[in-house]
């Protein structure tokens, strides 16, 4: 256990100005590891540095030139890494993210020519949502996770949500209860709906889960831990919230159990915190995971997440709460619940002032930090007195199942966390956070909230976005800055939507302006984008860096999209005026622009649909195994669960391949549909449309065929012969749209 308590010892030494010798080559050892990672044989000229932390605890890093060495100080290995981010980019114009990296590193490095000392004003920094473990995590391997930890440190994130590998920890629990592995298959779920198997929404769907691939992430989860803490991190593990298997109402029948129904999926059994078993189970599962993984003392637990509680009794909320924090408790005395607001807001019908104060006031307030999930759009914290005293975290959500759209709200998110910290009844704010349903998009975004942990100011927009331009693309360039004046103006001053707004190519076909999981609805006009898109092809004359070759696609993409959707709203008009003629023409003009939007997302890695499929298929072991996790990527990014789902399309992507072998095939198959219609004087029957189209749809997911897992083509050829194609056509019919 002495390398999971190592942290908490090195933070009380940091804050006496004295380091162990022993516990300082540790650290030392992983920053030196680090430095070689990120800037590999450069390293030899960078030295660390460990100082104490600010007066009040909070994290410190100061970065200065002494004798030819670029030095980074910091009182934890994350502020050591978050030195290192900020010479990088704002000496060395460099620029580690998601979708393209810069990092071309002069071989001389500039100095850094006065001593540069911040200070974070947010004690935690929180990273991920329960859904990214999924949306985008599902296939990831060690080097994905290293990459994206080492991201982590880099920006100053010391509070990771660690959720992988939980499968084992329970299957051991409820094995030492009497449960056999036939009575765990219809519990644990395939390995693309974990998330919401732990967050008690589902049982089973998408599997039988085979062994292999939980002892995998066992494993898995004790590198990511184990690297984390190396950081100074303090990641964030489950608690027993009360999910039992189906089999636990046969083996337990006297068992105080509730069903719970989350859409259309079965209903699943949960324990009620007063039946004696439930502390029992908790315990367990915490020793279990204690001894599996060791802790930091930081558990997550949701009790009713988008499910609602059987009665609003102010007592039984209350004792709900207790109970599921004593079955921490007992196992960890030092145990502190770090609860997601979200219910407040998806039920907030239910949970009125007495219902939230009831569930939050039975935990005292340094055992409980409370994470506002959606503050830059719907903060709770507002309602809700700030949580009643309790710590809580002003998040950043923005993402909504991994759907690809420009898509944000930046003035809010460049001074939202500002505003909240100096607010007068904003409480007891101990954080910022980012919990995204999905990452890799949008990088802009999730950059700029993230330069808020090492300030105590509001950004500057308008500034910012010059500096990261030329971090970005390695140069400053004056398109480019326009580009992003006018993606400021538009797609980044978004309004409070739901996440971005989608593409009606991946919706299920219709002619209404929307469907149940794709709404285009936009916060700017279509028009007022095309001049970024010009600009960025003027840039590409110039600039060539990685980052810069996808936000050239990317923003090619939003602009073809949004065509499509003007020309579905065409049809749509033409078809009720049985204009057949037209009709055909705007539907081959549509189905035309999905085919040069597969094709230009062909060239990245980003958006291939054969990717997210390559990485589902090598996690398997035998061809079973492969197929079944293939199943299970399919699924999640189209019907999401069978073949009645609510939830088709809530997690599309417009990825190439993705684009060709299912959405456009579906678009043909409704423009059959609709003209045969048109021509027999019928009327177009939608939901007939739809029951017809599902057996297609689910053969769809149950089908193996192949896609590149590489990119094709150049990025800037194909963006800028789009461009030719497209750019008087756009302007033509936004000005004239009747046309």
């Amino acid at each position: 256990m002495h390398m999971f308590i190592r942290n908490i010892t090195l933070s009380l030494i940091a804050l006496a100005g004295v380091l162990s010798p022993i516990y300082a080559q540790q650290d030392r050892d992983a920053a030196n590891a680090f430095l070689g990672r990120i800037v590999k044989d450069q390293a030899i000229h960078f030295e660390v540095n460990y100082i104490p932390a600010a007066a009040d605890g909070n994290d410190v890093f100061e970065l200065e030139s002494r004798n030819g060495k670029i030095v980074l100080s910091g009182n934890s290995n994350i502020s050591v890494a978050s030195a290192l981010n900020y010479y990088l980019r704002h000496y060395a114009g460099c620029l580690l993210s998601w979708n393209g990296t810069n990092l071309n590193l002069p071989a001389q490095l500039p100095a850094v020519p006065q001593k540069i000392s911040k200070t974070s004003p947010y004690k935690y920094r929180y990273y991920l949502n329960y859904c990214t473990f999924n949306y985008s995590m599902s296939w990831w391997d060690w080097d994905r996770w290293q990459w994206e930890i080492d991201f982590m440190a880099l920006n100053g994130i010391n509070m990771p949500l660690a959720i992988t590998g939980q499968n084992a920890v329970w299957s051991r629990v409820y094995k030492s209860l009497g449960f056999t592995d036939k009575d765990l298959e219809t519990f644990f779920p395939g390995p693309a709906y974990f998330n919401w198997f732990y967050m008690g929404n589902i049982d089973g769907w998408g599997g039988p889960l085979p062994q292999s691939q939980m002892l995998a992430h066992e494993a898995l989860q004790k590198k990511i831990l184990g690297r984390e803490r190396s950081f100074g991190m303090t990641p964030i593990l489950p608690a027993f919230t009360g999910h039992v298997p189906p089999a636990f109402k046969d083996k337990y029948p006297d068992a105080k159990l509730k069903k719970t129904n989350w859409t259309t999926f079965s209903p699943v059994y949960i324990l009620d915190p007063d039946d004696e078993m439930f502390t029992v189970i908790g315990k367990k599962f915490m020793q279990e995971q204690v001894k599996t993984f060791g802790t930091d003392h930081l558990y997550t637990a949701d009790t009713f997440n988008e499910n609602t509680p059987p009665t609003p009794d102010s007592l039984y909320l209350n004792n709900i709460s207790r109970k599921v924090y004593e079955s921490m408790a007992m196992a960890d005395p030092k145990a502190v619940w770090i609860m997601q607001g979200w219910l407040f807001y998806h039920g907030e019908k239910f949970w009125k002032p007495a219902q939230i104060k009831a569930l939050l006031n039975a935990i005292p307030n340094d055992k409980m930090i409370v994470l506002d999930l959606w503050s830059e759009n719907h903060p709770v914290w507002q309602r809700t007195d700030a949580y009643y005293g309790k710590p809580w975290i002003w998040n950043m959500l923005h993402n909504f199942g991994g759907n690809i759209s420009l898509y944000g709200r930046m003035d809010e998110v460049a001074s939202g966390p500002y505003n909240a910290k100096h607010a007068a009844n904003s409480g007891n704010l101990s954080g910022i956070g980012l919990t995204p349903e999905a990452i890799e998009q949008n990088p802009v975004i999730y950059q700029l909230m993230l330069d808020n942990i090492w300030t105590d100011k509001p950004i500057d927009v308008a500034a910012w976005l010059k500096d990261y331009a030329k971090q970005r693309y390695g140069a400053k360039n004056e398109q480019a800055e326009q580009a992003w004046e006018i993606l400021y103006r538009t797609v980044y001053t978004g309004g409070i939507l739901s996440g971005g707004p989608e593409s009606i190519i991946s919706g299920r076909p219709t002619l209404a302006a929307s469907t149940r999981g794709t709404r285009p609805v936009k916060g700017y006009n279509p028009k007022d984008l095309i001049p970024a898109w010009k600009a960025l092809i003027k840039a590409s004359e110039r600039l060539n860096t990685e980052g810069f070759r996808y936000d050239v696609v990317d923003v090619t993409r939003q602009v073809l999209v949004n065509y499509a959707d003007t020309l579905q709203r065409q049809f749509a008009t033409v078809y009720q005026q049985k204009d057949g003629k037209k009709f055909n023409r705007l539907t081959n003009a549509f189905l035309s622009v999905m085919d040069d939007v597969d094709r230009l997302l062909a060239t990245r890695e980003d958006f291939l649909l054969g990717k997210w499929l390559h990485d589902a298929r090598r996690m398997g072991v035998t061809p079973s195994e492969k197929d079944l996790y293939e199943k299970n990527a399919r699924n999640l990014i189209t019907l999401w669960g069978d073949r009645n789902s609510t939830l088709n399309e809530y997690s599309c992507r417009q990825w190439s391949g993705l684009i060709s072998s299912f959405y456009k095939p579906r678009w043909v198959k409704f423009f059959a549909y609709a003209s045969q219609q048109l021509k027999a004087g019928r009327p177009l029957d939608q939901k007939a449309f739809e029951s017809s189209i599902k057996d297609w749809e689910w053969n769809w997911v149950n089908s193996h065929g192949t896609f590149p897992a590489q990119p094709s083509g150049d990025e800037l050829t194909m963006s800028r012969s789009l461009y030719q194609k497209y750019n008087k056509q756009l302007l033509a019919v936004y000005q004239n749209p009747a046309k």
